[in-house]
């Protein structure tokens, strides 16, 4: 895939950033210009941030000018002047002083970009980061009572939802499993017991965790029958299912079944017999067939056979192995002159196929008679051979003197040819003798004999005196130039250097029996046999070898002048593939298949990091953590160590086998402080142990067998901006309680949600609108769960009458009489007949009934209606919304010609209704507010009196484009009604003008239009009709 400007670019184009956005790769700069490189040096990544918690989205540039930073959110610019929360680091990174939840009406969360702009240059925009608030697991699919026949399997489901996915874990009779062969935890969360013995029996509960919380399902029961001599039918308790993973991960494809007798299970692909265990290949669990570091070639359907003693039962899934998107051959800065073709590269790979876009100052570029996409690297035909699309290479060096605002290179002095091959021919020089500037650039152009297309290959970095011209043609010959650029511009051309390429003969095939092994943790030892039928005496070999994970850089090559080679300096358990091919005096040959192998494995460089504790009790405290950056692995990890010490004590070690995630670590002393370190292990040793973090047990054992009991009493006092919550805690002193949960909102205690210690009693809900009601809650949490909220409402003061400051900010924790606790909820009900009417091109009136209203009388029992909207089509746009207490609602400060939808939820005091079903409707088109961009204009091959006009659609056409209006002139200043018209019908980009004169400067803007009426106009650009009549551009 490559990117294709055509020719007679206009100087506007030579100046100009183009940014490849390729899925989830990163972003490559192209860059056309006579200044200094800019780029990314940090990019945004994907973030999990805790609601109300601080945050950072890292950006920097290099630049050695001036450049602006700025910040997208869902593909809009960020104000951040006066913004409460959000700020511009010095080094280009994005605070977040406290993450909004998504329930806010302006939620933090979505698609992030950081944009950098040149000015008279471009624009370059960073890969898309996205920021996701945390959110608790919620289980969907309680485990539920279960009896099962000894020997048999058994299957307990557990569904839990949450942001990040959190772990799973599994209790018996209120204690975490033990590790067990017979038990498997399936990828989904289900607990799964094989040949289950009568010690199963007891009850179950899955408990799930992630940053933002825990959760803990029902008990189940399960009850395990003695063996018994009745024949049972064997039956599916698992299925197989498709599933798709990426290269290198590890698949399981679930399967599982019961039966007395039990009955075996059988996995086939293709018609043969999987292994049940091997390599890579085993059985786990009940059946499930486990594929460890898979690859394509383990794509396909496979088939689960349950073998019983009467019958069988099949069942097939499909596995696809899919491959992350990666570059075979990556963009990169390139210069250009007027009048020249030029191709800007990019080749990817990946399953499936990856999709490809290309960007401009970051807008998507539409393809058009100027813009085009091409499929291959193969140099294209010229449509026209009359045309002739750069004059005279002589003129770059003209031109580029006339442009220059300095002085610029001599000629590159001795251009000869040192590699000559059928399809390639590798050129090199001496630098000019006159280099006017360091860090010189080089462009070589070339044409073949008889043709009229001119093309540039251009060095890869400054300074570099030789380049390889590919996709020649066999027997053809070819001109070649070369000229020095500075950072003034172009130099003088040097004189045309004429090859031909050789005929087409045969290359080398391919070598043979190549073999990769590890030679140490960084090294790898290939060897290989020469090719069967060489045809020609060999004079080399050039190994290829390239990483093989997400992300990694392209091929890498060497010259190897024997068939065996030492690689080192790779990284440690990493996989690379590896091909080899054979070079004669006529090229290189044909390639070998890749081989794959991997580096031998090495202690982490890293140690385990996000270590937490968790005080369980008086004795007892779990440990947390998660393990290091798998760059930093330098193996598989098989197990933790981890070394704890009271304070003048000695360490003491514990060591956990497998990918275990946390230890319980028992027999502490009560209201100890201890302090713990990680590390992670390999087969190779231990690795760097993490700080230390610190925990103190607990004086004294409290419950926590149920969860907490209501708050004793709940207070508020409002101020202005703030409102200060005091309470005191549930009435049963032996309940453990671990936190509070405060909620509050304008008319809904659910809009925010703060957590505070057990031990708080009081906490100040800040930055709140003055004279404004909210709906504060409170409830005590520990282990087992939430308790029953408290609920209480306060209106903010008017901010003409503050509080008096001598006032101290003191309260009584313990006045009486209580807050009684609330009474039973009743439900509320939603709106009905929503209804959206267009007000403008920019306003929408949202109307509704409240059928829990008697007939005739409208709403005065403090209920208030929340309205929520968004652009219909938009999946990652986060709702707006606001309150109101009226059966309507004006919402303003929309786009024009784009569709939206409404919903509406009353909530009453405590209570909610479910959102109302939705309402769309289109805003009214508006004309265009912007004009047309990337205007061009190049010369008509093989007319030299007609130009063709281009041009991309403006960025806000507020509604369906109709027709463009072109117009040009001689005389820049003339008036606008003196400007020569020509109309486009339709949303064509591109419009041809015939009849100009030779030899003249002209001026050509372009206005959009669309039903409502016409936009701005571009501003102009020239452009120079060529000399001479011969047809010619």
């Amino acid at each position: 895939m490559r990117f294709k400007l055509a020719s007679c670019m206009d100087a506007a184009f030579r100046a100009m950033v183009f940014t490849m956005l390729l899925n989830t790769l990163p972003a490559y700069d192209i860059e056309l210009k006579r200044h200094s490189p800019f780029h990314f040096t940090a990019e945004p990544a994907d973030t999990i941030a805790l609601h109300g918690e601080p945050a950072e989205l890292n950006c920097s540039v290099y630049s050695e000018s001036a450049v602006r930073l700025e910040w997208k959110k869902d593909g809009t610019l960020l104000n951040l002047d006066g913004d409460g929360h959000r700020s511009l680091l010095r080094h280009g990174a994005l605070h977040f002083s406290h993450v909004l939840h998504s329930k806010d009406p302006e939620p933090d969360e979505g698609l992030y970009q950081c944009v950098i702009t040149l000015d008279g240059v471009g624009i370059a925009v960073s890969r898309t980061a996205r920021l996701v608030v945390a959110e608790p697991p919620h289980i969907t699919l309680h485990t539920a009572a279960v009896e099962v026949s000894q020997g048999n399997g058994v299957l307990l489901h557990c569904e839990v939802h949450g942001k990040p996915p959190p772990v799973l874990l599994w209790q018996k009779d209120g204690k975490l499993l033990p590790t067990d062969p017979r038990v498997t935890i399936l990828p989904e969360g289900a607990l799964e017991i094989t040949r289950a013995t009568v010690s199963d029996a007891g009850k179950y509960r899955c408990v799930a965790e992630n940053v933002a919380g825990t959760r803990t399902s029902k008990e189940a029961q399960l009850t395990v029958v003695s063996d018994s001599s009745t024949y049972e039918r064997p039956a599916f308790i698992r299925r197989p299912v498709d599933i798709a993973v990426l290269a290198g991960h590890t698949a399981l494809i679930e399967c599982s079944a019961i039966g007395h007798p039990r009955p075996k299970l059988q996995w086939t692909k293709r018609g043969n017999i999987m292994p049940e265990r091997e390599k890579r290949i085993m059985m786990v669990g009940g059946g499930h067939l486990k594929i460890d570091n898979t690859t394509t070639n383990d794509s396909g359907i496979y088939k689960c056979a349950v073998l019983g003693m009467n019958e069988t039962l099949e069942a097939k899934a499909e596995l696809k192995v899919l491959s992350s998107p990666r570059f075979l051959r990556r963009p990169r800065n390139m210069w250009a002159r007027e009048g020249a073709d030029l191709d800007l590269p990019c080749d990817v790979t990946g399953n499936p196929a990856p999709s490809v876009t290309w960007v401009k100052n970051g807008d998507v570029v539409i393809p058009s008679d100027y813009f085009q996409i091409v499929d291959d690297f193969r140099p294209l035909p010229a449509p026209h051979p009359s045309s002739l699309l750069i004059p005279n290479p002589s003129d770059w060096a003209a031109g580029g003197q006339e442009l220059a605002d300095g002085p610029v290179p001599s000629m590159p002095r001795d251009l000869v040819a040192t590699l000559v091959s059928t399809r390639f021919i590798r050129l090199r020089w001496r630098a000019p003798a006159e280099q006017q500037g360091d860090a010189l650039t080089y462009a070589v152009s070339y044409v073949n004999d008889g043709g009229h297309r001119e093309r540039v290959v251009n060095t890869s970095k400054p300074g570099e005196l030789r380049v390889t011209v590919e996709n020649l043609q066999p027997d053809t010959e070819y001109s070649f130039r070369v000229v020095a650029f500075n950072e003034h511009g172009p130099g003088q051309i040097s004189p045309a250097l004429r090859v031909a390429t050789q005929l087409e003969v045969q290359l080398p095939g391919p070598a043979r029996d190549l073999h990769a092994e590890p030679n140490s943790p960084t090294s790898l030892l290939v060897n290989w046999k020469p090719p069967l039928s060489p045809r020609s005496t060999i004079l080399g070999y050039r190994l290829y070898y390239m990483q093989r994970t997400p992300g990694a850089d392209g091929e890498k090559e060497v010259d190897v002048s024997s068939p065996m080679y030492e690689m080192t300096g790779l990284k440690s358990h990493m996989e690379y593939g590896i091909r080899v091919v054979a070079l004669n005096r006529h090229g290189l040959g044909v390639s070998t298949e890749d081989v794959v192998v991997r580096t031998l494995s090495d202690v982490p460089s890293a140690p385990p990091h996000n270590v937490s504790t968790e005080v369980q009790n008086s004795r007892t405290i779990i440990l947390h953590w998660v393990p290091p950056p798998l760059e930093k692995q330098n193996g598989r990890i098989i197990g933790y160590r981890i070394r704890y010490r009271r304070r003048g004590r000695r360490e003491e070690v514990e060591s956990i086998e497998g990918q275990q995630l946390w230890h319980q670590i028992t027999g502490l002393e009560r209201g100890t402080q201890y302090l713990f370190r990680v590390t992670a292990m390999t087969v190779n040793g231990t690795g760097p142990f993490s700080d230390p973090v610190t925990a103190v047990t607990f004086e004294d054992d409290l419950d926590e067998s149920r969860v907490p009991e209501q708050p004793s009493s709940l207070h508020v006092r409002p101020l202005t901006n703030s409102i200060v919550v005091s309470w005191t805690p549930p009435a049963e002193p032996d309940l453990l309680v671990r936190g509070y949960l405060i909620g509050y909102g304008v008319g809904s205690p659910y809009t925010e949600t703060v957590k505070v210690d057990g031990r708080q009693r009081y906490y100040t809900i800040e930055k709140l609108e003055s004279n404004s009601q909210y709906v504060i809650s409170l409830r005590a949490f520990n282990n087992m769960g939430q308790g029953v909220p408290l609920y209480e409402s306060a209106t903010t003061r008017s901010a003409s009458d503050p509080a008096d400051p001598s006032e101290e900010d003191l309260f009584v924790l313990y006045p009486d009489p209580f807050t009684a606790a609330p009474d039973p909820l009743s439900p509320m009900f939603p709106p009905v007949g929503v209804q959206a009417a267009v007000m403008s091109t920019d306003a929408i009136k949202v109307t509704w009934a409240d059928n829990s209203l008697a007939k005739g009388h409208h709403p005065g029992d403090a209920r208030i209606y929340t309205v929520r909207w968004k652009t219909y089509f938009s999946t990652n746009v986060k709702y707006k919304m606001a309150n109101t207490t009226a059966l309507s609602f004006l919402v303003d400060g929309l786009k024009s010609s784009t569709l939206y939808e409404f919903s509406v939820m009353v909530t009453k005091g405590r209570t909610s209704s479910t959102w109302s079903m939705t309402a769309q409707v289109t805003t009214k088109e508006a004309v265009p507010s912007s004009p047309p961009k990337d205007l061009t204009v190049i010369s008509k091959e093989g007319k030299a009196r007609t130009v063709i006009v281009n041009w991309q659609p403006p960025s806000e056409a507020n509604g369906k484009i109709t027709g463009y209006i072109v117009y040009y002139t001689t005389n820049k200043a003339a008036e606008m009604h003196d400007w020569i018209v020509e109309p486009v019908v339709g949303d064509r980009l591109s419009h041809q003008i015939h009849d100009l004169t030779l030899n003249t400067l002209y001026h050509f803007k372009v206005q959009a239009r669309n039903a409502k009426g016409m936009g701005p106009i571009s501003e102009p650009i020239s452009f120079r009709t060529p000399k001479g009549n011969s047809g010619n551009c």
